[in-house]
């Protein structure tokens, strides 16, 4: 009996099919074993006999091909770890004295000063950035491609952290960031492309838009990112564009004159125009594409909030005739409208809220502040205090945080001269109005947005011709942050040249 058991036994492996397990390393690398394939690691059973061909390949490694011979009963354990090329890395540092250290895959550290271009071995790198009065970058990555990295060393303090800096269009008035958040549209004032997309990150132009002779003052985005709306002043006209193709796809005339500011209605079915020199609110039916109706209202309107409700439309009065600031609110059933606040001095230029909380924000370019109204209430109320000629604002998602860009003050002979003050970005806490944060920017900062996910925001040097792009932490570690480079930046605004410098001259525009 025994020798018929143990005869069975024999015949059963003899006769049993393979198995065979193949591991990677990297772990993700891609397994291919005959006409089966995996990640990892691949456990291939029933083979028959017989010579099969390995393969084992990821991105940035040396692949394997390899062949095994299998016979019946085979139970085979196969690793494979993938060698690391050898992948072009540069790495460009702002400030250019900065230093760096780079941690390889393999251990071995490469430090020094400056640009580094070389290779490193593919895997796991991180890079550490140190400069003089700068907060220290770190960046963990995982290379297996040619890497061509720019960091930026932050002053100390500062909280937001800058990802780049690029040349755009001449005159950037207004910029808008796709809903994806992977293009920023920035607007050209006077000058053609009307309208340039670019990569918020790497600056490449995605897009241009020709709007004919005339330039664009603003953009907004359809909420399905599909369609933008963009305001030409001379023309009196918004201009409807597809996103994908840069196409103008309809002209709507707004029947006033120099249009500016534009806003969707909740339902996306409307637009409303705010006419500087008209004085009034051009309603336009997307549908049809006519002008439903003009709604008188304040001064110079420029910045306008629609509310979430549908029911009231509030708007931001410049004042450029009257000298006279107002905010006002229009009833969307009647259309008529009605001022809330007013001041003798101040210039309204734009509008953000918080529904959540029923706040609304506005920016006085005039007198450098933020008021708040209470959209219950219709009270307003002083909300804080700015750096010279605050012009756009935002706010973020959670409504905690409000962005601020400002100009700085204008020059004594023209305000299209470059003027003693850096422009600037501030933020402030929503709920107690402390400064959170503070950057200084280039030649009057004016054009600001804010991604819809509350991380990245993109701001515009007027005179420079340039954008600059930040990561914003979230709301708990500017709320920590101390203020963050408010307080310092204060004593940076004044350029050198301008020392004994004893206040702006001459009025402000929009």
């Amino acid at each position: 009996m025994l020798a018929l058991a143990l005869g069975l036994g024999a015949w059963a492996y003899a006769t049993r099919p393979a198995d065979v397990r193949i591991s990677a390393s990297p772990a993700d690398a891609v397994v291919r074993f005959g006409s089966s394939a995996g990640t990892g690691t691949l456990d291939v059973k029933d083979l028959d006999p017989g010579t099969y061909t390995v393969e084992v390949a990821r991105k940035g490694f040396v692949p394997v091909k390899a062949t095994i011979a299998l016979d019946r009963g085979d139970d085979e354990r196969l690793t494979y770890r993938l060698e690391p090329a050898s992948i072009k890395f540069t790495l460009d540092l702002k400030p250019k004295t900065a230093a760096y250290r780079i941690l390889r895959s393999d251990g071995k550290t490469l430090t020094g000063k400056g640009p580094f271009k070389g290779t490193v071995p593919a895997g796991k790198t991180t890079v550490t950035c140190t400069a003089k009065d700068c907060k220290p970058v770190e960046r963990a990555l995982y290379v297996d491609e040619p890497v061509a990295l720019t960091e930026w060393l932050d002053p100390k303090g500062q909280l937001v952290s800058k990802v780049g800096m690029f040349s755009c269009v001449p005159a950037p008035k207004g910029v808008a960031i796709t809903p994806d958040g992977k293009q920023a549209w920035v607007t050209a004032l006077v000058t053609q492309p009307s309208i340039a997309a670019y990569d918020p990150h790497t600056g490449a132009v995605l897009g241009e838009v020709d709007l004919g002779k005339n330039g664009a003052v603003e953009v907004i985005f359809s909420k399905d990112g599909k369609r933008a709306y963009a305001s030409q002043m001379q023309s009196a006209s918004v201009f409807e564009i597809d996103t994908r193709t840069f196409k103008v796809l309809r002209k709507f005339k707004t029947g006033s004159s120099w249009t500016k500011i534009v806003a969707l209605s909740p339902d996306g079915k409307r637009l409303y125009a705010a006419n500087w020199s008209g004085d009034d609110i051009s309603e336009i039916d997307l549908g049809s594409g006519t002008v439903l109706r003009r709604m008188r209202t304040v001064d110079t309107p420029r910045g306008l909030w629609p509310t979430a409700d549908g029911k009231r439309l509030f708007v931001a009065g410049f004042g450029e005739n009257s000298h006279v600031g107002r905010i006002a609110v229009i009833d969307l059933a009647t259309g008529k409208s009605r001022t809330l606040f007013e001041d003798h001095g101040a210039a309204m230029r734009h509008m953000v809220a918080d529904e959540r909380r029923g706040l609304l924000f506005t920016s006085d370019l005039g007198k450098d502040r933020l008021y708040v109204t209470d959209m219950g209430t219709l009270k307003t109320r002083l909300f804080a205090t700015t750096d010279n000629c605050p012009n756009t604002i935002d706010i973020s998602p959670d409504g905690k945080v409000l962005f601020v860009s400002c100009r700085g003050a204008n020059n004594p002979k023209s305000y299209n001269l470059r003027g003693p003050e850096w422009g600037t970005v501030l933020l402030f806490d929503t709920t107690t109005a402390k400064p959170l944060d503070a950057i200084i920017g280039g030649n009057q900062c004016t054009a600001l947005d804010l991604s819809d996910d509350g991380k990245l925001l993109v701001f515009s040097d007027f005179l420079d011709a340039r954008l600059r792009v930040y990561e914003v932490p979230p709301y708990e570690v500017l709320a920590r942050g101390r203020g963050g480079r408010y307080k310092a930046h204060l004593a940076e605004i004044v350029k050198p040249e301008w020392k004994g410098w004893r206040g702006p001259s001459g009025s402000v525009t929009d």
